[in-house]
């Protein structure tokens, strides 16, 4: 029942917990003030990236094809993922983009029904 009663004590500890909170709320406020003053200035206009002369640079959409694996003659051995260079790419002729099979979802636990 004490423990209900109000209390000039109680009043005191939330008065005290305000203002530790608004203290700190000002000494971070303060912190990044300094923060900032100690970052370089912001460039000026003349000195913004400027498009180059041919003007902007566009995407360009192409389909690439992969160099096939070298064919191993008969009766030799295979060749090893280490004996593979890096693959490299060529532009394809086709111009078609590819398409996956129709019904399917193109992935696997793609929730389609795939190509039955």
């Amino acid at each position: 029942m004490q423990l209900a009663a109000p209390s000039g004590l109680m009043s005191l500890a939330l008065f005290l917990v305000a203002v530790a909170v608004l203290a700190m709320l000002a000494g971070g406020f303060w912190l990044g003030n300094r923060v900032k003053y100690r970052e370089s200035t912001r460039p000026r206009p003349e000195e913004q990236p400027k498009l180059p002369p041919g003007g902007a640079v566009h995407e360009v959409r192409e389909n690439r094809e992969s160099e096939e694996i070298p064919l191993i003659p008969k009766g030799g051995r295979p060749l090893t993922p280490y004996e593979l260079s890096n693959q490299q790419t060529r532009p394809s002729a086709s111009k078609d983009r590819p398409r996956w099979s129709q019904g399917s979802s193109g992935s696997f636990g793609g929730g389609g029904l795939g190509a039955h």
